[in-house]
């Protein structure tokens, strides 16, 4: 390959490290401890964070603008102006050159207005930082303590419940589907960025990392929730609004549960609809009275899953009830066409749709965006496992531990660099520097596509890092020899630097591949730490070899191309 292509390819790899870098070094040198803490916890604490943060601001700038209206909007609130630009802009109304307090408070049409823009700030902010965490190299459980907890399909429980034989096809199916609704529970639990995976034909690991609280993990786990189809009255449902809008104070008891109106006759029940606020948590949309008779429990929802509307394209959600449950509806929308039906969760309203016709095992309701859509398919899948799980094993990590084991994993690691450093200058000189920058090039090849591939970093795969950086140097040794023999047969320092890359380059091959295929069969059959060590030693080697024989190579090119090429490879004088 010529000199510029092998420029282009080295510079294109080190721009695409660079992006696959950014998240994590962004992630764990600029974002303070606190920040992060809040960030990759739950959204329910990120909106509490964000609501109070805003009310405190909020305060401090009336305080400002009571002891001094005149006085220049202090900088840690310059992003406000921005807001009240435009808001100027919409009032037509002239832009102040010089912002003041009075100005900024101008700016908005309500003070609320004004609490809005600030709360926006810091929900954007956390939000953001919640995403990078994600996309970011983890540390694994060992390193930053937590607790680890094993599962296991109950499959005799399911055979015996459904009178059918489970095979292992349908087995897996109802594993991926548990695992998508025990992610959907993270933030109705407030566990915090929790590691749900499968692991060998019939059990799940969840990884929760961080000083988690072992009660509320395992309400995590055994909730089950409850989903209910009941009738909604639309006659009380407008008198309950007006009423609660007239009188706030008779909207909650003091222990702030839903105050049941006297006017409520019996049979019929009080209860809240919510929708998804900005954060993705419920947020309060309105009252609605129903029957509190039970239609149709949510125990007889065989499958849900989102469509569209053959005709209007609108999205749909689509579920199939069991034979009982399929005689229940039909009845309960027999009775009722024409009336509001709500679909309830944990006693909370999620959606409501008009039951135009009676309707038996299949059910279609429409109504909704596709994100609602998508949402309200999962709360009807929700309400239980799809196959119940069994606790195999349930362990904490202390963070302590984490620490000290990061730290000695960083000292393993900067001591081998350092040794390997001096050994190659020692004994290549030049060569050898031009061998070290490889081995540092070749770090940061490795951990970017760690972060990209959002791989965890373990104990073992401090292992494998430390393993890399001593083998990472062999291939550049094979070079550096065959070199120094082209050298001691009379070719000039051009020459044999291409005859050396040239046959050095099959036993580089030879030597790497078979470990290579040794790590992916240990990547594939391994346990949880042994793929951890394969996938940073099978990247690593990958990543080496591409150093040696195109880092290396480039170096050798930009040092042999002036018109008095200089080649140090030794310290032995000739």
């Amino acid at each position: 390959m010529k000199k510029r292509g092998r420029l282009l390819i080295v510079l294109l790899v080190a721009v695409v490290c660079g992006i696959f870098l950014f998240p994590t070094v962004k992630w764990y040198a600029f974002v303070p401890q606190e920040t992060k803490d809040i960030a990759t916890g739950s959204k329910i604490q990120i909106r509490e964070f964000a609501q109070g943060q805003a009310s405190r601001d909020l305060r401090v700038l009336k305080e400002v603008f009571a002891g001094n209206a005149k006085a220049p909007v202090p900088s840690e609130y310059s992003y406000l102006i921005d807001e009240a630009k435009a808001n100027y802009k919409n009032m037509k109304k002239d832009t102040p050159k010089s912002w003041t307090m009075e100005d900024l408070f101008k700016g908005f049409y309500t003070e609320k207005d004004l609490f809005d823009t600030i709360e926006n700030g810091y929900r954007s902010n956390l939000l953001d930082l919640k995403s990078l965490s994600g996309k970011i190299l983890q540390l694994g459980l060992d390193l930053r303590g937590g607790m680890s907890i094993l599962l296991e399909a109950d499959s005799a429980a399911y055979e015996a419940k459904n009178g059918t034989t489970l095979s292992n096809a349908r087995k897996g199916e109802l594993i991926s589907e548990d695992i998508a609704i025990l992610n959907e529970r993270i933030d109705q639990f407030g566990v915090s960025e929790p590691n749900i995976r499968k692991q060998g034909a019939d059990q799940i690991l969840i990884e929760v990392p961080g000083a988690a609280d072992p009660e509320r993990v395992n309400s995590f786990l055994r909730g089950k929730g409850s989903l209910a189809f009941q009738i909604v009255d639309n006659d009380l449902t407008n008198q309950l609004n007006t009423y609660f809008a007239e009188n706030p104070s008779e909207v909650y008891t003091d222990k702030g549960a839903l105050k049941q109106p006297d006017f409520l006759p019996a049979g019929k029940i009080a209860t809240a609809y919510y929708v998804n606020d900005a954060y993705g948590l419920d947020e309060l949309s309105s009252y609605v009275v129903l029957d509190e008779e039970i239609g149709l429990d949510g125990i007889h929802i065989a499958n849900a899953m989102v469509g569209s509307n053959a005709i209007t394209g609108q999205p749909t959600v689509n579920f199939e009830l069991d034979t009982k449950g399929g005689e229940l509806f039909y009845k309960l929308t027999s009775t009722h066409t024409g009336e509001m039906m709500a679909v309830v969760q944990d006693g909370k309203v999620k959606a409501m749709a008009t039951i135009t016709e009676g309707i038996r095992n299949n059910v279609q309701i429409t109504g909704f965006g596709q994100s609602e859509a998508a949402d309200l398919s999962i709360v009807l899948k929700t309400a239980a496992l799809p196959i119940e799980l069994i606790v195999v094993s349930q362990q904490a990590v202390g963070a302590s531990l984490g620490e000290d084991t990061v730290r000695s994993g960083l000292i393993a690691i900067l001591v081998g660099l350092s040794l390997v450093f001096i050994f190659m200058v020692v004994i290549y000189k030049g060569s050898g520097l031009f061998a070290d920058v490889a081995l540092l090039f070749n770090l940061i090849i490795l951990i970017s596509v760690l972060s990209a591939f959002n791989l965890t970093l373990t104990l073992t795969s401090i292992a494998g890092l430390v393993l890399t950086v001593g083998m990472a140097v062999d291939a550049n040794v094979i070079i550096l020899e065959r070199i120094k023999e082209e050298l001691k047969v009379g070719k000039n320092a051009q020459a044999a630097v291409k005859a050396g890359f040239g046959k050095a380059f099959w036993t580089i091959m030879d030597a790497n591949v078979t470990t290579i295929i040794a790590a992916l069969v240990l990547s594939q059959l391994g346990s949880g730490a042994i793929k951890g060590f394969a996938n940073t030693l099978a990247v690593g080697i990958a990543s080496s070899m591409f150093s040696a024989l195109f880092v290396v190579k480039l170096m050798y090119d930009a040092s042999l191309s002036g018109k008095k090429p200089n080649l140090s490879i030794s310290w032995r004088r000739k």
